[in-house]
């Protein structure tokens, strides 16, 4: 038996090949083209066949006579008892005449090739999308009744099914698959198209949410899913047999599942949160379409729409079917296939596979790389207070990762010990003195860097300065506040102000600002240092919201108390649970290259929502706190006499509540 297959190097049509090549003397020509003749031995390979059993005929689908050479379709002629064409566009974001050249002049020609080698009978795997957004039952003995064409993908796929069905003097059948996912043995699938764009918001709600947290989803129409590999079987099986000419068979799932059903039985085999509030899509038809197109035009709907589906990977039209509203009857199908022990499997038997597959093999989160490395590596770095403590342990990550670090400092030897110690581990710092407490030497050093390095890729504005102080202690004390004001706030503005306008001319730069949990906590004592962390904070809001189409990208990060110099000269914090320098540059390691808004820990999330929510409550927490904890000798203007004495209870709230400052 010789067959003539399309699409063979395709997801279905290479395994349908392998299945065709598995009957006793059976030969396979596959159109394929000219450049891609390389692929021919792996695909031999793949199939188990040496060359007499798999016979490449080079043309293009484009072209007329599928661009076939003349002598090749003498050779042909007369030899091919069934002529299968598989090759289409299958993707729903391609463009309309992309789609209308494969699919529709696409199958023209490989009818009239088809009739020119006299080939014993054509068979068309068509799609359901042939039939439109017909509402209602549609069955196999339909077509005209087909409607609601709007999308490409649709119009071609009916009219493509309508040049076979008009092909005079040569037999044909069609076969509409439903929508074509993964492997239900083994899961695989060879690119994410269908259910598969919604994978990656199952991912993101079990990242956010725990499992057993019920969440609310659209119940939207029936949505048809198969595996292919029941496509294969039963295309294999249904072709094989008598009587099918001028028929139509669906190759469906009998039992078809709701959108939100899909969702929640992919959800549970992610381990993701279970949907248990359904609320039906078709409630929002109320909405006149006049009303939803003009929202969707305005800019701010559109930009925020087009930037929600760009991070889930979802195309801008996938929501249109979501009230998909046809169901496909399939009994010519099942009567044909009945005794022969092919059937269409549950998807709740088999959707584990598919999560699994695409998770190991498909999400796009693994074509990232996502190191250090591959983020920083030739670009500039800046580091501010890198000459020490948060500031060198991150310098230290990213010279090893090879960015150009550079690191800024006001002690000069300082920053020739850290050059040392950097060169002893095989890379280099560039380090420049600076007091960005001068809003002169500011300049001078944003200058420096300009005019050195062209400007920077990426700003950690880590240089700082705290002062553990109670209000009470400070009425005399005013330079606290405007010195810490000065280094935290006004130091870290001019360089970054300094330094944006390089940024915005190459559409392109990151900037990383230390803050403290503090800000999140209103930690008492803290006054000076929580106020000028807290004026940056805001000040970078606002400048996200400004740089945001520009590609300037900003983080805070709301970093625990941290071992360094700074909280040295306070000795109450000798025991204290801290998190060290080189925890605290993992933080701003994952600043670099997740790039998120804002970076806190839980305690301190925690704080922020207590303080919004219940304000008294957290003032009352946050003063008994500063009652236990006394102020050191220094900040009372005396001598430090010693390790401070902390009651049993000072103790246990410093171990449950770490990384807070007392």
């Amino acid at each position: 038996m010789h067959y003539f297959v399309t699409g063979a190097t395709g997801f279905i049509g290479r395994r349908f090949v392998k299945r065709l090549l598995e009957r006793k003397g059976a030969v396979v020509h596959f159109l394929i083209r000219r450049e891609s003749e390389g692929k021919v031995q792996a695909l031999r390979e793949w199939w188990g066949v040496g060359a007499a059993r798999a016979a490449p005929v080079f043309g293009d689908l484009t072209q007329d006579q599928l661009g076939v050479a003349a002598e090749d379709i003498q050779r042909l002629k007369g030899e091919v008892q069934h002529f299968y064409h598989l090759a289409a566009v299958y993707d729903l974001g391609a463009d309309a005449a992309s789609q209308v050249e494969v699919n529709v002049e696409g199958t023209r020609h490989a009818v009239d090739f088809a009739r020119a080698i006299a080939a014993g009978h054509f068979h068309h795997v068509s799609s359901i999308a042939a039939a439109g957004l017909y509402e209602g039952v549609f069955r196999e003995d339909m077509f005209e009744e087909a409607e609601n064409f709007e999308h490409p993908y649709f119009m071609t796929k009916h009219e493509s099914e309508k040049i076979v069905r008009e092909a005079s003097g040569l037999p044909w059948t069609v076969y509409r698959p439903a929508m074509v996912v993964g492997d239900s043995r083994t899961g695989e699938m060879d690119k994410i198209d269908g259910p598969y764009y919604f994978f990656k918001l199952i991912q993101r709600m079990r990242q956010v949410l725990p499992a057993w947290m019920p969440s609310i989803g659209l119940e939207g129409g029936r949505i048809n899913i198969v595996p292919v590999d029941y496509v294969v079987a039963a295309l294999d099986h249904i072709s094989h047999q008598d009587a099918i000419a001028g028929r139509c068979f669906h190759l469906v799932d009998p039992q078809g599942y709701r959108v939100g059903d899909v969702l929640d039985i992919l959800s549970r085999a992610a381990h993701a949160p279970r949907i248990g509030l359904f609320v039906n899509a078709a409630l929002l038809g109320f909405i006149p379409r006049g009303i939803k197109k003009s929202l969707l035009a305005l800019a701010p709907v559109r930009r925020i729409r087009h930037a929600v589906m760009k991070d889930l990977g979802l195309p801008d039209d996938i929501l249109e079917f979501v009230n998909y509203p046809t169901r496909f009857d399939d009994r010519e199908a099942r009567a044909l296939l009945k005794g022969s022990g092919i059937a269409c499997p549950d998807l709740k038997d088999y959707a584990w596979r598919l999560w699994d597959y695409w998770e190991r093999h498909l999400d796009p989160e693994l074509h990232i790389d996502r190191t250090l490395r591959g983020t920083v590596a030739g670009k500039v770095v800046l580091v501010t207070g890198g000459s020490s403590g948060i500031g060198l342990a991150a310098a230290h990550k990213f010279a090893e990762a090879g960015a150009t670090t550079i690191i800024c400092g006001r002690d000069q030897d300082k920053l020739d010990e850290a050059c040392r110690e950097a060169q002893a581990r095989g890379y280099a710092f560039v380090a420049y003195p600076a007091d960005l407490s001068d809003m002169a030497d500011c300049d001078r050093f944003v200058q420096m860097v300009l005019a050195q390095h062209g400007g920077v890729d990426f700003l950690v504005n880590n240089a700082g300065r705290s002062i553990r102080r109670a209000i009470e202690s400070s009425y005399d004390r005013f330079h606290d506040f405007e010195r810490t004001m000065q280094l935290n706030f006004f130091g870290a503005l001019r360089v970054t102000m300094g330094l944006l306008p390089s940024m915005v001319e190459r559409r392109s730069g990151h900037v990383v600002n230390i803050s403290s949990i503090g800000v999140l906590t209103n930690a008492p004592r803290f006054s000076a240092y929580v106020a000028s962390k807290a004026a940056l904070d805001a000040w970078t809001r606002c400048a996200a919201s400004e740089f945001q189409d520009l590609g300037i990208t900003f983080t805070t990060i709301n970093m625990p108390l941290v071992r360094t110099p700074m909280i040295a000269p306070t000795k109450i914090y000798n025991n204290v649970p801290t998190l060290s320098p080189d925890e605290a540059a993992e933080l701003v390691v994952q600043a670099c290259v997740e790039k998120p808004v804002r970076i806190a820990t839980r305690l301190g999330t925690f704080g922020e929502v207590l303080h919004a929510m219940l304000p008294r409550v957290a003032q009352i927490g946050m003063n008994t706190a500063f009652r236990m904890f006394p102020d050191s000798a220094a900040a009372a203007g005396a001598k430090e006499a010693g390790k401070a004495q902390l009651s049993a209870e000072a103790v246990a709230v410093q171990q449950m509540l770490r990384g807070l400052h007392f």
